[in-house]
């Protein structure tokens, strides 16, 4: 039974990951200046963000590491092109970046 309630829970609690205003994010990404940098399929300046998502497949932190590297920007992962820093940006704004990034930075 205990195994059940847990294989429930995980659903849940997955399916919740998944549940994000996509529209919310895109704008965002647009409004924070992301998408100057950032496209959702091909190279710009940084990553695209399916490469992002393809990068961190199968992390379990990998939301928490997203959002971190949001907010204090860096450079070296994808190449020698810093990412600026986005520390104005509050936590669960960082959460849904990363959500949204990590989804494949859907429309919807």
């Amino acid at each position: 039974m205990k195994h059940l309630l847990l294989a429930a829970a995980t659903v849940v609690a997955a399916s919740g990951a998944h549940a994000m205003d996509a529209a919310a994010a895109k704008a965002l990404a647009s409004k924070s200046a992301c998408m100057a940098c950032h496209a959702v399929d091909r190279k710009l300046v940084g990553p695209s963000y399916k490469d992002v998502a393809a990068k961190h497949k199968g992390e379990a932190d990998a939301q928490a590491k997203v959002a971190a590297r949001i907010k204090s920007g860096g450079s070296g992962m994808y190449g020698p092109v810093p990412m600026p820093a986005q520390p104005n940006l509050k936590d669960d704004e960082l959460k849904l970046l990363a959500a949204w990034i990590l989804a494949g930075a859907p429309d919807k």
